[in-house]
This record gives C-alpha cells, structure tokens and sequence, in this order.
C-alpha cells in the first residue's frame, strides 16, 4: 500500500488542477493521496469529483505557522473544513497573501530584479498566491535557475533580501483549531535546512505536549542522518512519523511517491479524525 500525505495543485502552489493531482497518483501508483494546499480547501471538491477508482483521497491542508521568528508549516488532515474558528482563521493567512507578495514584488525590484506584479499575477492565476508564484517568476527572469534556489538568503528565505512577512498562526494555536475542528496535526519537514531556521528540539517537544500527533520524517529535504535523528525524537516524544513526497507537479522536482507512509501510521491517523473521512474513489470524470 502506498499512500502519499503532502501534495498541492494549482489551488495554492502547485501546477496540477486538483483534478489532475488524483488522476497523476493513480498513475504512479499510490493507493492514498493527501491534498494538502496551502492554508485552503478549495481543491477538495475537484479532487473528490475526479477520484479515480483505486485511490483514497485524505483532505487536509497545509498552515503557515511561525514560531518564535521560525516558519513552521503544520499539515492538517481529516478535519472539517467549515468549523467557525478555524475557517476564519484559515481565511486571515489566505487575505494577507496578497499584500505580502506584493511587498516582495517592490523588495525584487529595488534590488534590481526587473519583475512585474503583472508577471507574478499571470503565474498564480486564481491559486492561492505563494512565495513559488513569486520564486517561479525569477527563475522565467533567468535570476536563479529552480524554484529551491530562490530560497536563499539572497532572496525569498525567512529573513532573506527579499522576504517579507505575512499573518501567520501560532503552532500552538493551530493543533488547538484543527483538534477542535476533528482533525490531526502532523509537523511539515521540521529539519528542511535550506528553507532557513529549524524547528529546535525543545520546541519540538513543547509542540508534542500540547496535542500535535506527528512529524514529517521522510522528506525530500530531510538527509537520511536528519531522517534517523527525527525518527528516534519521534519515539521518544510518542508522535506518528509520516512520509510524503511534498508534490508540487513541475514546480519542483519531485514525484508523487517520493516518499511515502506507514500504513499502520496511516491507519492511526484516520482513527483519530473525527471532522472527515477518507474519500474513496469510485472512477471520477475527466476535468
């Protein structure tokens, strides 16, 4: 059984139509896919109508967090989408993206990068605007030469030249909204050393303590020392340990599959979710 838990389409910062996204992981062979945009759900809908036969969907997303300067991403699964707290709350990161990408735009600029808003708008299209619509722009620009490489200090990292900031949750706020909204919480690539800061072991530690159930072990940007490391704190801290490929279609390059989950560990993350169910598919249509 092979079963994905972190991917995105075109509703945030992927390439492929959500619809696209399932039919791609069933051609590569995964039994269970996880569509997990940005701080949205606006895929799920697509993604469930287009199901193939033989692939299981887990709808869930992925919040933009911060935690004492560092950016933490928080996967969420299974939870229900119209909960009132935490909907609103999705809906503040997703309103400031705008503004911020904006902000990173003019910060381009003046360092001499001859980037256009218009530019920017035409990559994201109606997805939730992200920094790769920003990183994919300097790479059409001939600045860097991939996506990952304008995730550098030079440019779009935290704290980078070109970074700015946007209304992010608080980890601990967010395990909080998703475990009242039925859902479970997963740390997204905590030891990712090229996006920037970390997620320290103590933080790690306090993170466990207040609910979230697991970590992102296997990971493209997690070598296999960072992946034994997390996986032996993983046990001691008694949380899940997940793996995922991180799917962007060809924004990064990367194929759904790259890595994959227990799926026992799978197995218990449903039987802790109680805001949704696994979608099965039942053949889809084309769209």
């Amino acid at each position: 059984m092979r079963i994905d838990l972190h991917t995105h389409s075109r509703a945030s910062d992927g390439t492929d139509t959500p619809a696209e996204l399932v039919r791609n992981a069933s051609a590569a062979g995964l039994d269970v896919v996880a569509l997990t945009d940005h701080d949205s759900t606006r895929g799920h809908a697509e993604a469930v109508a287009a199901l193939p036969a033989g692939l299981t969907l887990v709808t869930g997303a992925e919040l933009s967090c911060r935690l004492d300067g560092t950016g933490v991403h928080m996967l969420a699964y299974l939870f229900d989408p119209e909960e009132p707290e935490f909907l609103r709350e999705r809906k503040l990161v997703r309103d400031d993206r705008v503004p911020r990408a904006r902000s990173m735009v003019v910060k381009l600029q003046e360092l001499g990068v001859p980037i256009t808003w218009d530019q920017v708008a035409r990559i994201a299209g109606d997805a939730s605007l992200g920094r790769p619509h920003i990183a994919t722009a300097l790479v059409e620009l001939g600045v860097v030469d991939t996506v990952s490489d304008a995730f550098t200090a030079d440019w779009l990292a935290d704290g980078g030249r070109a970074y700015a900031e946007k209304h992010e949750l608080d980890p601990f706020t967010a395990i909080r909204l998703v475990k009242q909204a039925g859902g479970v919480t997963v740390l997204a690539h905590p030891r990712a050393v090229k996006r920037g800061r970390v997620v320290p072991e103590s933080a790690l530690a306090d993170l466990a303590a207040a609910g979230l159930d697991g970590v992102e072990v296997d990971h493209m940007d997690h070598d296999e020392p960072t992946r034994a490391a997390l996986r032996d704190l993983a046990g001691d801290l008694g949380l899940l340990t997940t793996g995922s490929s991180d799917y962007h279609g060809s924004r990064k390059f990367v194929e759904l599959g790259a890595c994959t989950t227990d799926p026992e560990v799978y197995g218990e993350i449903t039987r802790r979710a109680t805001g949704a169910f696994p979608v099965p598919g039942a053949g889809g249509h084309s769209a």
